[in-house]
């Protein structure tokens, strides 16, 4: 199992550790779809140890989808629910397949940042109740897909990319539909829900040059209603 690449400590915002555009931005993917460019940079100082603790307690793996096939990224959960997938099917659970326990709580900082990028984009009432944690390593991505494993769909998604820059696919309400490609940087913040809750969406294969601090890896999180 890959060790865990440790998050940066608190530096001045530069264009070197920085790419992209100017943290503050705010791109329309839809009419209820927004990139929030740089948006979690204030909250990752908080961010190392409670990665730390979530992974000491339910270390990412990589799970096999119910065709029998490895993902390519590595996963773990926190929160009430944590979304997992085997031969039995894709699900949400509140006890880590791995150990039996629950999943461990989520951190205060990450639900604080899932709230206000909620918030900053017309979703005020936003409560999650799982957090994904994804880890990509150079050549993991994401087919397109839909979530539809929660049980309300007027909860929006959340999503935060931390290290390495990645392609982000973000399509329609169909698998064929075209699919728009948008580049993630660290600190960028995607939140998608309304009339564009269930778009199709994934990320290509991750390469490119490391990220100065993170190295080479891109750790995402999903922050979602499940229950």
């Amino acid at each position: 199992m890959t060790a865990f690449l440790p998050f940066y400590m608190p530096v001045a915002t530069t264009p070197d550790l920085f790419p992209g555009p100017a943290p503050g931005e705010r791109e329309r993917l839809g009419p209820c779809a927004f990139v929030l460019r740089g948006f979690a940079l204030p909250y990752v100082e908080g961010f190392p140890p409670a990665i730390a603790a979530i992974e000491a307690h339910s270390p990412f793996r990589n799970m096999v989808t119910p065709g029998g096939f490895a993902m390519s990224v590595a996963l773990t959960n926190c929160g009430q629910l944590g979304w997992v997938t085997d031969r039995r099917g894709y699900r949400y659970t509140r006890t880590d397949p791995g150990n039996g326990k629950p999943w461990p709580a989520m951190p205060p900082a990450f639900a604080g940042l899932a709230r206000d990028a909620a918030a900053a984009t017309g979703f005020e009432s936003f409560e999650p109740d799982a957090c994904l944690l994804n880890r990509y390593l150079p050549g993991a991505r994401m087919t397109l897909h839909q979530d539809r494993n929660e049980r309300d769909f007027g909860a929006p998604i959340v999503s935060v990319s931390l290290g390495m820059t990645a392609t982000f696919l973000f399509g329609g309400r169909e698998r064929s539909d075209t699919a728009a490609r948008v580049a993630l940087y660290h600190g960028d913040v995607a939140v998608w829900g309304g009339e564009d809750r269930l778009r199709y969406h994934g990320v290509m294969p991750l390469k490119g040059d490391p990220h100065p601090l993170l190295g080479s890896q891109r750790i995402n999180f999903t922050f979602r209603k499940a229950g």
